[in-house]
């Protein structure tokens, strides 16, 4: 269920994020199983790795700059990075 939702979320910080907890998922289920050795923790080895991945993912996405539409000297409209003049 996890892939499908992250699959429809396009923005940069949603997409490092998703992806962030299936690497965590993965990477807790099989420290769960390895420290725990039954199926309670890897289940909560990889909700934990789930969890910190994509605080993870979300943290490190770089922030994007807003954009803003300009209208140029031929009439075209086109967008580009908003000026931070005040």
């Amino acid at each position: 269920m996890l892939v499908a939702v992250t699959g429809c979320d396009t923005t940069q910080p949603n997409q490092r994020a998703g992806a962030g907890a299936l690497i965590g998922a993965g990477a807790g289920a099989l420290a769960g199983q390895a420290i725990g050795r039954d199926t309670k923790s890897t289940v909560i080895g990889a909700a934990g790795g789930a969890l910190l991945g994509a605080a993870a993912g979300a943290v490190t996405a770089p922030k994007q700059q807003p954009l803003c539409r300009y209208r140029g000297s031929d009439g075209n409209i086109y967008e580009a990075p908003c000026e931070q003049r005040y």
